[in-house]
């Protein structure tokens, strides 16, 4: 068996099995179809295109107010009980236009504020779902692409078995070799069958999830390109990660909205105590016709008024002191909740800037123990064939070999992808950064 024989099954292996997939889709094609298709952000989307309509419904309370009014009523009147018996009927029809405007109210200005809190709180809820969104589609993304490259080196590591397997039989029917190298064989090839069988099966499994985070089937990754060519770390210092988190993450900036607004509803509380003060008016008309109580009644009345409204709530049983004291304890709660966020954000992006550094090394690891691996199978084969190596020997060296590709290309997935978590940790993940990650893919 010539020393590179393995190494072309595989690479004809994957070649093989990428030539199916002509039609190819790279990282931002799919991440635009998800955009478009997966529900939960879309339903993050509407959400947050809902707080622009809860801020116009705030803005109202500080605009001018105006409601129309009408009635009319039938009346007739008959009283047979009465000395001089009355009777008679009447119609009536009124109209009146009442309006009204907020000179001074404490409330409604902190419930203005609020809302505009809440637009900002919207943001960052679609900040983080598009972030999570990212993460998602490229995890998925890879996902298909580990599952395929491990079905590859199973196949590869099966076919160059099956090779051994063979050389091992007519070892044994000519006597250069003993019933042991064939069964050793023989059991690996078994072991890498049920092997095969497990990685297709993993393999349906993730093209299954990734079909259904963008919204079709059949969707075929474009691998990276060869040779893989990872991004560095920047900035390389970790405290850059955690102090750029603590100023840009969604999470962050939400809890420190959230604090704003119980500042503002403790602003409301203590309003409670505070007089409000409105401008109201009104014009109105009325028309009767008919004949009650024994006299006629007909004609037009219109009437108009303009005139300012104080209220100034004096005792109300301690039910406002008993607000402004939960609204206080609720403020207190909202700084703790900031504090907890922020340390929260910092640990996150510290454990995944580790782990971006460390799968770094152990791509550079990897490098290095492939080209070993190599080396060790060529030394085996050539031992095997002037025989100082037996057969499992062979069959060990080119597990090692495959194990450790699987493993490489699996670790250079995770880099790129803990890379995106990284930046979701410290919240600046982009759709930029999903335009530089397809970069690294082959087109």
């Amino acid at each position: 068996m010539r020393p590179t024989r393995p190494l072309l099954s595989a690479l004809s292996l994957v070649l093989a099995l990428a030539a199916g997939h002509v039609h190819a889709q790279s990282l931002q094609e799919l991440y635009e179809a998800a955009r478009a298709y997966d529900a939960t952000y879309l339903a993050a989307r509407a959400l947050a295109q809902s707080a622009e309509y809860r801020a116009a419904q705030a803005r109202a309370l500080k605009l001018p107010s105006a409601a129309l009014a009408g009635n009319a009523n039938a009346t007739q009147l008959d009283t047979p009980f009465l000395a001089g018996r009355e009777q008679g009927d009447s119609n009536t029809v009124a109209v009146e236009l009442r309006g009204s405007y907020p000179l001074f109210n404490r409330a409604n200005s902190a419930t203005y504020d609020q809302a505009a809190k809440s637009l900002l709180v919207s943001k960052a809820d679609l900040e983080t779902a598009e972030q999570d969104l990212i993460v998602r589609v490229s995890q998925a993304y890879f996902d298909v692409l580990a599952a395929q490259d491990a079905l590859a080196t199973t196949r590869a590591g099966k076919a160059a078995i099956t090779e051994q397997l063979a050389s091992a039989k007519r070892n044994f029917e000519v006597g250069t070799a003993t019933i042991t190298d064939t069964r050793e064989a023989q059991a690996r090839f078994d072991l890498a069958t049920a092997q095969e069988i497990a990685a297709d099966n993993d393999l349906r499994a993730k093209r299954i999830a990734l079909d259904q985070l963008v919204g079709r089937t059949g969707v075929a990754p474009q691998p990276l390109t060869v040779p893989a060519v990872l991004p560095a770390l920047a900035p390389a210092n970790v405290e850059d990660w955690v102090t750029s988190a603590d100023n840009a993450h969604p999470t962050v900036r939400r809890a420190k909205v959230a604090l704003d607004v119980a500042q503002l509803e403790t602003a409301k509380a203590r309003a409670a105590e505070a007089p409000t003060v409105d401008a109201v008016a009104s014009v109105g008309a009325s028309d009767s016709r008919g004949n009650a109580i024994g006299s006629s009644s007909r004609g037009t009345a219109t009437n108009a008024s303009i005139g300012v409204q104080l209220n100034w709530p004096l005792y109300t049983g301690g039910l406002t002191q008993s607000r402004i004291k939960e609204k206080l304890a609720l403020e207190e709660k909202a700084g703790n909740d900031l504090q907890a966020a922020r340390r929260g954000v910092a640990q996150g992006t510290r454990v995944a800037f580790f782990g971006v550094q460390s799968g770094q090394a152990r791509v550079s690891a990897l490098e290095a123990a492939e080209a070993s691996s190599k080396l060790a199978l060529e030394a085996t084969q050539l031992g095997y064939r002037v025989g100082v190596r037996v057969n499992l020997d062979v069959l060990n060296a080119q597990t090692q070999l495959f194990t450790t590709q699987r493993d490489l290309s699996k670790a250079r997935y995770d880099v790129v992808v803990n890379g995106l978590r990284l930046r979701q940790a410290a919240g600046s993940l982009q759709p930029s950064d999903v335009a530089a990650v397809d970069a690294l893919i082959a087109k």
